[in-house]
């Protein structure tokens, strides 16, 4: 709902314009913000009255498309859709896509970490995005990928909302299309009872495309104004697809269909051709242009729960709006605990207008209080960027801001968005810990904090170790902190396919213990969890698409958490997976959130013979930048970048 009017738009059409227009706007110390479609819904594009809107429409060209390795390099400015629609004649699809496809562009998608009702099955932009070029706020250009050893710098970039730079060209990685689609429509007499039905579907094992829910409201608006063919008298609408071979998708929907009776679902329909299931979609994808026309404005909420908090998420939710007397279509992507409140309203009205922006911040502590995050898909943007208070403590804001910092000293890129203001932290609480050489056991978070602060009070390097097994040995001599004393099971959440761990958890032992109940962990080779992150040990699949949070001892001794216990989480940069492939440089990871799957795959695990020379990588001096706010003093691991006399 805010509007600004900018100082000056330009439109570049290519890297070499881009900084150009970056330095113009720091020469004369004025912000800027990248803007694409403008569908982000958190005020994340708009920049302060007088800034700079770089518009990357004009960038919109799909530069290569390798079917073999199957990746492709868009530029920003290239609508979702048409990639699709390019792909297609390949037999290939880009997974992420949002109900705005028509309308948003890549680099939105970039920004915002997008997802979309296929991201159950296939996940979020961030699993999709394989590297980046991009134009630093200082105006350098720079290439970042996952390939590459050392931070993942561009799963941190993902989801950042344009506060670290301008993505000026965006590798992704790109999917066979199924041999089968199959799409269902189900009726139901309450959204409790479609709410559950898709906790039972995941419980049982299934893990359809898609698991989209529609309340009463937003069914008739959208009938009226698309007529895909929804059933008006329905409380709420399930919209179920499974894709793969043939025969599972088979078995698949009578499995489901089962459960969508067991849960009273009436009117079991399936699509029967192409043109009937893309009817079904467009009316899925067109909801919010329909209660569009049901008032002057929407306001969309993007809260996220845990799967089986949906029911009671829904509950809440309902009463907040029947207590504010505010009329709302109650959209969910499901499977993932996603929910979207649409609330209609006219904002030539104040006091309603007060009402619908206190409901939307007590239906998003809602989703907090249930363990879940004020933002699954749409970003925090300056919208909720006060909210990011009810997540995180202050040292991870604090921590935030500071990774801000090394990437835009002069705070002029994309300013004033997705981190509020933080006091300096208090004064750092001291260690008690006798540090001379040798190795230290831990058993607790409190015993890693209290031997960290002791090591940045007398200035000692600290070196983290596991079972030993990744060829990282500590320097003779060097304090050691061994971490396999961490290593119970925090929490196991069998219905939402959860699990935290603490760090020092080895990983075969751990894996046994799992499949004994039926559950899979799809992390691959041996010691100890955090080890195997740290050195990102586990290729295939990507380690990076397992984690869900991580929390994390710093450099002043203080925890550190990111993520969630869900699914979808774009509520701040995506830290956790700057410690894959860190090699112990940026703290000690004491806990790990992990999906579970209930179907087993093989793992893939490289053979490492130690860490790699980071004064060696071509981003060198941003990953000193990024080491530098984890860990100030340079403690943890100092020699993997240079020795102390030489930083």
């Amino acid at each position: 709902m805010d509007k600004r009017l900018p100082g000056a738009v330009v439109l570049p059409r290519t890297t070499a314009e881009v900084v150009a227009a970056v330095h113009v706007a720091r020469e004369h110390g004025v912000p800027f913000a990248v803007r694409g479609a403008g569908t982000n819904l958190c005020g994340g594009t708009i920049v302060p009255t007088g800034g700079l809107v770089i518009h990357v429409s004009r960038m919109n060209r799909i530069l290569s498309i390798d079917p073999e390795r199957r990746r492709a390099w868009v530029e920003p400015g290239v609508i979702n859709l048409h990639l699709h629609k390019a792909l297609a004649p390949r037999g290939l699809f880009y997974a992420p896509d949002p109900a705005s496809q028509k309308a948003c562009t890549l680099g939105g998608n970039v920004g915002t970490n997008a997802g979309g009702p296929h991201c159950l099955k296939y996940g979020v932009t961030s699993h999709h995005v394989t590297g980046l070029e991009m134009v630093r706020p200082d105006g350098e250009v720079v290439r970042v990928s996952v390939d590459n050893a050392g931070f993942d710098l561009t799963g941190l970039f993902v989801g950042s909302e344009g506060t670290l730079g301008v993505a000026t060209k965006i590798e992704v990685n790109l999917l066979p299309q199924p041999e089968d689609v199959r799409t269902f429509l189900v009726d139901f007499s309450s959204m409790e009872a479609a709410a559950q039905t898709v906790t039972d579907i995941i419980a049982s094992g299934i893990v359809p495309a898609t698991l989209e829910v529609m309340d009463r409201l937003t069914v008739q608006a959208v009938e009226a104004f698309v007529h895909a063919g929804y059933p008006t008298s329905a409380e709420a609408v399930l919209l179920i697809e499974v894709d793969g071979p043939r025969d599972q998708t088979l078995t698949e929907s009578g499995r489901i269909r089962a459960i969508c009776e067991k849960n009273k679902g009436v009117d079991f329909r399936m699509a029967v051709d192409e043109r009937e299931r893309e009817k079904l979609w467009e009316g899925r994808r067109g909801a919010y242009a329909a209660m569009a026309r049901l008032a002057p404005n929407v306001l969309v909420e993007d809260g996220v729960v845990p799967r089986t908090r949906l029911p009671e998420a829904v509950k809440k939710i309902r009463a907040i709006a029947d207590r504010h007397q505010l009329r709302m279509g109650l959209i969910a992507h499901a499977g993932d605990g996603n929910l979207h409140p649409n609330m209609i309203f006219d904002e030539r009205d104040t006091a309603e207008t007060s009402r619908v922006l206190g409901a939307g911040q007590e239906m998003l502590r809602v989703c907090v209080d249930l363990g879940g995050s004020i933002s699954g898909e749409h970003g925090i943007g300056a919208d909720k960027r006060e909210a990011m208070r009810w997540l995180f403590s202050p040292p991870t804001l604090f921590l935030f801001r500071e990774i801000k910092r090394a990437f835009d000293p002069s705070h002029l890129c994309n300013p004033d968005k997705l981190i509020p203001v933080v006091d300096v932290p208090p004064g750092p609480r001291p260690g008690g810990v006798a540090l001379n050489g040798g190795s230290h056991s831990v058993a607790s978070i409190e015993e890693v904090e209290e031997l960290v602060r002791s090591a940045r009070d007398t200035g000692t390097p600290l070196y983290i170790q596991g079972s030993n097994t990744k060829g990282g040995s500590a320097p003779h001599g060097k304090t050691v902190l061994l971490t396999r004393g961490l290593h119970h099971i925090v929490d196991l959440d069998r219905g939402n396919l959860t699990l935290s761990v603490r760090g020092g958890a080895e990983l075969v032992s751990l894996r046994k213990e799992l499949e004994k109940e039926g559950l899979f962990l799809h992390v691959g080779g041996g010691g100890t969890l955090g080890g195997v992150l740290s050195s990102n040990a586990s290729v295939r699949p990507p380690l990076r698409n397992q984690i869900l949070g991580l929390k994390a001892v710093s450099g002043d001794g203080e925890l550190l958490s990111f993520g969630a216990k869900v699914m979808k989480n774009v509520a701040g940069y995506d830290a956790a997976r700057l410690y894959l492939g860190a090699w112990g440089t940026l703290g000690v990871i004491v806990e790990v959130t992990l999906r579970l799957h209930r179907t087993p795959v093989e793992c893939g695990a490289p053979v490492l013979t130690g860490p790699p020379n980071f004064s060696k990588l071509s981003t060198v001096d941003l990953h000193r930048k990024v080491k530098a706010a984890f860990d100030p003093q340079y403690l943890f691991n100092p020699t993997l970048f240079a020795p102390a006399d030489d930083r």
